[in-house]
């Protein structure tokens, strides 16, 4: 019988023992994981840095080159304006002068555009 209770008690040395082996590996696995997770987290974060780096240089690249758009637009805009501008300066200088070279001609012209525009509006009310 004392051989059994001594061996019974070596096993639970042993089981005790194998615990706290258990509990050292699992904290020390644990230490290991935090320590990956740590060191993937600093990767992670250094790629994200980066990643908004290239974001910020893009984007101002995007913003010069629409700048330079809208600065060309801008220009053939102001070009368009003034070209129409002398078109109609033009025009006004050629009706004011046929006006004043056949005045008789001109408002009977006139008189007749007006009264066919009447007729025109008039026709549309009834």
């Amino acid at each position: 019988m004392a051989t059994t209770k001594a061996a019974r008690a070596a096993v639970k040395n042993d089981l005790n023992t194998l615990k706290d082996d258990l509990k050292v590996l699992g904290a020390e696995e644990k230490a290991r994981l935090r320590e990956k997770a740590a060191t993937a987290e600093t990767r992670v974060r250094a790629k994200a840095a980066e990643a908004e780096a290239r974001l910020r240089e893009q984007s101002e690249v995007m913003r010069e080159r629409a700048r330079g758009y809208y600065d060309t637009a801008r220009v053939r805009g102001q070009e368009y304006y003034d070209e129409a501008q002398e078109r109609l300066d033009e025009a006004q200088r050629y009706i004011t002068e046929r006006v004043q070279e056949r005045p008789v001609q001109s408002t009977a012209i006139a008189l007749g555009v007006g009264v066919v525009l009447g007729l025109l509006l008039a026709g549309r009310r009834r």
